[in-house]
């Protein structure tokens, strides 16, 4: 299988912790030289320091807030201006909770420029060096809600499905240029993210963290929570050479818990 890396440059946002942290390990440990994109300098230089160097070269970091789109735009420009990447992996923190009836306007407004608009702008940066190579992989980091809504989750759940689109559109613009464009959707896996999840619903029941867990846990055909890595793994399949006819997907690392088909 061709998982080989080496020579490719990669981009991966929010890279400082969890998901984001896996799968730019995970790229690394097959060859390729990262640029960890975050909003913390000094978190963003403690992770990169730490990445496997298979082939000695020096990874990279990129700071930027996503909310702030002079701050995107700088960032954008930087990373061309450095000659770009032939992978990109985006993800970004997830809206807050609530229901969507009771969401302010503003916070889909403000969800749609973390999660669509900071994409866009960063495959706009880097697709020069994708074409110039005749490799390109952009990978999305979403959520089992494009398949099927979470509740309590309402500006999320209506971003996430406009990210969906906006890939499999990518995918249909891109292809030619041998650019693949999928994305990833975990399940409940261990991260800050979940942990406050399983808070907030427990506050809002009166209920012991550690019950909503179990709740959330028997939800999964395989029984447990998924790890990290486990995401960073198929991100680093879908980076691979070896997925080279993988475009326009959405693929659940969910332990089975989707029930659709």
């Amino acid at each position: 299988m061709r998982l080989d890396l080496t020579g490719k440059r990669a981009v991966v946002c929010g890279s400082t912790q969890g998901i984001g942290l896996a799968r730019a390990h995970e790229i690394a440990l097959l060859g390729a030289e990262v640029t960890l994109l975050a909003r913390d300098e000094a978190r963003l230089h403690e992770a990169a320091a730490a990445l496997p160097r298979p082939a000695g070269q020096a990874h990279a970091v990129a700071v930027a807030d996503f909310a702030v789109d002079a701050s995107l735009r700088r960032a954008a420009e930087s990373l061309a201006d450095a000659g770009g990447a032939q992978i990109l992996v985006h993800n970004t923190g997830g809206p807050p909770p609530g229901q969507a009836i009771d969401a302010d306007p503003e916070d889909f407004v403000r969800a749609f420029r973390m999660h669509i608009v900071s994409g866009h702008a960063l495959v706009q940066a880097l697709l020069p060096a994708m074409k110039a190579a005749k490799y390109g992989r952009v990978i999305n980091i979403v959520s089992t809600s494009v398949r099927q809504p979470i509740p309590g989750l309402g500006v999320s759940n209506t971003v996430r499905g406009a990210v969906a689109s906006w890939a499999k559109t990518l995918s249909m613009e891109l292809g030619r240029h041998n650019v693949t464009v999928n994305n990833i959707l975990p399940g409940y896996t261990e991260t800050e993210r979940l942990r406050s999840l399983v808070n907030g619903r427990a506050a809002a029941r009166s209920a012991d963290p550690k019950a909503v867990a179990d709740e959330l846990r028997a939800t999964i055909p395989l029984g447990r929570f998924g790890e990290a890595a486990e995401i960073g793994a198929v991100a680093a399949f879908l980076a691979s050479p070896a997925a080279s006819y993988v475009s326009g997907q959405s693929i659940a690392v969910d332990g089975g818990r989707t029930s659709t088909i």
